[in-house]
């Protein structure tokens, strides 16, 4: 398939664009209980563990960014910590699998080494037969979020980088292949080339989570974001497609905004129009749900056509 790609598109662009698409519908917040009056937020879309569905999420205090990611089990409505269940240092978890094993990572923070009283982060990533089995097996680069890994049809691998400085400004997305986990190293992270042409410098995006697509093609769900003129920003869930063979892909397109989901929290005030894609479930009618942590204090999860299936005709 032809993947069809036009020149940049600003945020501003593509909200025009999305007024005319098919709006989502059906948001519902998450209940989460059992971490006392932290706030739970990007979260993963449901994974299946020992038989059971589990979400992963950030969990933080609300003025505070030390963060911890648990695993959560639904019990009568309400997701609450899967007991004996290791509770991880991290930020945004996201998982995938790869040659049937469970692949699980979230962004580390630790104090930046050169610049005193600043942050600075990593992906790092842990491998296991399921959650209780998970073990540490690679780190991404100093200043990287949003590397994600997915299994292609051939069984080789696909790397999803986001360089941010340098090479990738705010944040550019970036695409390599490996034969295998074996191969996943700093320098084939460092070395994957840019998708050119996808965020002006002035705005900047991630993957959130890869899918393989029917006919070996890469659906991407992600986000792009911008500043206002205030200083506030503005993050939108988005998607685009990958083909992994010829390093062809389309345009980005978005697939909800803030005002989809229901009224909440923020974190901050700068925070309130923030929405950071956490999973997609395709459900095989036509639709599919998002899964989604809200102006960086809640979770919740809307309805939306599933933006992959044209890619898949």
């Amino acid at each position: 398939m032809q993947l069809k790609k036009t020149d940049v598109k600003t945020c501003a662009t593509l909200l025009k664009e999305f007024q005319n698409a098919p709006q989502p519908f059906n948001p519902e917040k998450l209940i989460f209980k059992g971490v006392g009056n932290r706030d739970v937020y990007n979260i993963s879309a449901p994974f299946e563990d020992e038989g059971e569905l589990v979400i992963a999420g950030r969990v933080e205090p609300r003025d505070s960014e030390h963060s911890e990611v648990y695993f959560f089990v639904n019990r009568n409505g309400a997701w609450i910590p899967k007991q004996g269940a290791p509770v991880f240092q991290l930020q945004d978890p996201f998982f995938t699998k790869i040659g049937g094993e469970l692949i699980f990572g979230g962004v580390q923070t630790f104090p930046h080494p050169t610049v005193e009283g600043t942050p600075w982060w990593r992906t790092v990533f842990y491998r296991g037969k399921n959650i209780a089995d998970l073990k540490e097996f690679a780190k991404g680069p100093e200043g990287m979020k949003d590397l994600r890994l997915i299994e292609l049809q051939d069984g080789s691998i696909g790397v999803i980088t986001r360089p941010q400085g340098e090479k990738g400004g705010r944040g550019k997305i970036g695409f390599t292949r490996i034969p295998s986990l074996d191969h996943f190293n700093l320098q084939a992270i460092q070395e994957a080339p840019l998708l050119e042409g996808q965020f002006i410098d002035e705005e900047w995006g991630g993957a959130n989570e890869p899918h393989l697509l029917s006919n070996g093609l890469i659906g991407i769900l992600g986000h792009i974001a911008c500043f206002d003129e205030e200083g506030n920003r503005h993050y939108y869930p988005m998607v685009f497609v990958l083909n992994p063979d010829t390093g062809e892909f389309s345009d980005i397109e978005l697939i909800a905004t803030r005002s989809h989901f229901l009224k909440g929290a923020s974190k901050r005030p700068d925070l309130a129009d923030v929405v950071f894609s956490g999973g997609l479930i395709r459900k095989g009618d036509g639709t599919a749900d998002l899964y989604a942590g809200v102006s960086d204090a809640e979770a919740q999860k809307i309805t939306i056509v599933d933006p992959f299936i044209k890619y898949e005709k």
